[in-house]
């Protein structure tokens, strides 16, 4: 037992640490565990609150204010007018600060109207408040995931203390002031739409300086003054609309054979009341989604151009059929009702001011929804050239008002059938001597007794 005893007693020492051991691995291990769970569950729960928080701390650290204004159309088509007034505003205010600048809206090489480029900043001061303004840029990712849209934002950002002045006071003096710019520096332009996986958007195409006049629009004077003031009325009445309930917006249709004056018309519109021109190629939109994105996004005061609705199969044909006949799939995705809910339904309740004229050859063709009073509000058909009309080129093309062969061309424009654009190409002088006018005249009388003719020749074959 003496020689047991010491033995058993180390053992026993050994075998206690040996457990102690074991027992702060397990503890380890444990803790372990509960770590993780702590940080997949109880974390994941507190991670929103945590952010709120810390967000909500550093905004009461941070002593600025910032205010976006973006050309992104989702919140509406104020969101793009508020940004292309904020920039014009700057537009004054950027060439001798900002150290990078692009050329925008560029009218003649001269004149060039600079704009921060992005990234850059320039500072502002009002009653004594320094702004500073920066123009930022993103990437919007497609629904699709194939492909991608450049989205730019002004961010105005000023101290806390000053925030009353700035919203209440500044804000509107820049609307006001930029409004005031766009106004003195107006130059007409013309838009397109274009189409891709991603949306649908309008593209600048050139500035608009169509030299058309209505005072030298080959037309009855009385009916080019019924139009005019037509015109005037809708500009003027938006308060008037806005009393009786109805959008503040209008249709015209525009009718008659090619070469009768209808896109020379449009033009006449577009520089009598300075509204720039939205031109919609139907065949280019993929869907009445993308149909409402590219009306939605025409701001105030433009004409929205459809041209040759007649032609677009997908108004006046909607199906195709299969070797028996039968109705096999819809092979337009914009529909006539797609384009009516556009113009007239409660998608088109918006600020308004807008002008929507269609032009067609044959007005028989479209459907008698479109053509309702609503939708196309005034019908204007645009027929052959009459003498009066006659007149109006003869001066505008020759630079005479009366003419001894006047009488025999009247005579003949009763009895024949020729367009505005037809006797405009027969007076266009290429000579230089005295009598270029007059043998312009003589031209155009031979052009006139051949169709007579040939009119003549048809109704005795029929």
């Amino acid at each position: 037992m003496v020689n047991v005893l010491p033995f058993m007693g180390y053992h026993g020492s050994a075998g206690r640490e040996g457990m102690s051991e074991m027992g702060l691995g397990m503890a380890i291990a444990a803790s372990m565990v509960v770590m993780t769970m702590f940080q997949e569950f109880l974390l994941k729960h507190l991670q929103g609150y945590l952010q709120r928080l810390f967000r909500k701390l550093f905004k009461t650290l941070d002593p600025n204010v910032q205010i976006r204004f973006t050309d992104d159309d989702s919140g509406g088509p104020k969101n793009y007018e508020a940004y292309t007034v904020v920039e014009t505003y700057l537009s004054v205010k950027c060439s001798d600060q900002a150290p990078r600048l692009k050329a925008n809206a560029v009218r003649d090489v001269k004149n060039p109207v600079l704009c921060i480029d992005v990234g850059e900043g320039v500072a502002d001061e009002f009653k004594g408040v320094t702004v500073k303004w920066q123009l930022g840029e993103d990437k919007e990712q497609s629904e699709m995931f194939r492909g991608s849209r450049k989205n730019r934002y002004y961010t105005l950002t000023f101290p806390k203390r000053n925030r009353e002045i700035v919203v209440g006071e500044y804000l509107r003096h820049v609307m006001e002031e930029g409004k005031a710019l766009i106004a003195r520096n107006r130059q007409l332009k013309l838009y397109s739409n274009s189409s891709s996986e991603h949306g649908a958007s309008w593209r600048y195409i050139m500035d608009f300086d169509h030299p058309a006049k209505f005072d030298t629009l080959a037309m009855e004077k009385e009916k080019k003054e019924e139009i005019i003031d037509d015109l005037f009325r809708f500009s003027t009445s938006r308060e008037y609309y806005r009393k009786i309930g109805k959008p503040w917006k209008r249709g015209y249709l525009l009718y008659g054979p090619p070469g009768t004056g209808k896109s020379t018309m449009i033009a006449a519109m577009a520089n009598l009341l300075s509204y720039d021109v939205y031109d919609l190629e139907l065949s280019a939109v993929l869907s009445n989604a993308n149909l409402k994105r590219l009306i939605n996004k025409i701001p105030c005061n433009s004409i929205l151009v459809i041209e040759d609705i007649d032609c677009s199969s997908k108004i006046t044909k909607q199906r195709e059929k299969n070797n028996q006949g039968e109705t096999e799939k819809i092979i337009e995705t914009v529909t006539l009702s797609g384009l009516l809910n556009c113009i007239d339904g409660l998608f088109s309740a918006n600020d308004g001011g807008r002008l929507m004229v269609f032009t067609t050859n044959h007005v028989e063709l479209l459907d008698s929804a479109l053509l309702r009073r609503g939708r196309m509000d005034k019908h204007i058909e645009m027929p052959h050239c009459g003498f009066e009309a006659f007149k109006i080129l003869a001066k505008n093309y020759l630079g005479i008002e009366d003419h001894e062969l006047f009488a025999k061309i009247e005579g003949l424009l009763k009895e024949s059938f020729i367009t505005p654009a037809d006797v405009a190409e027969n007076l266009i002088a290429r000579g230089n001597g005295e009598d270029s006018g007059e043998e312009c005249l003589k031209k155009l009388i031979q052009v006139l007794e051949k169709k007579e003719e040939e009119e003549m020749g048809d109704v005795i074959s029929d």
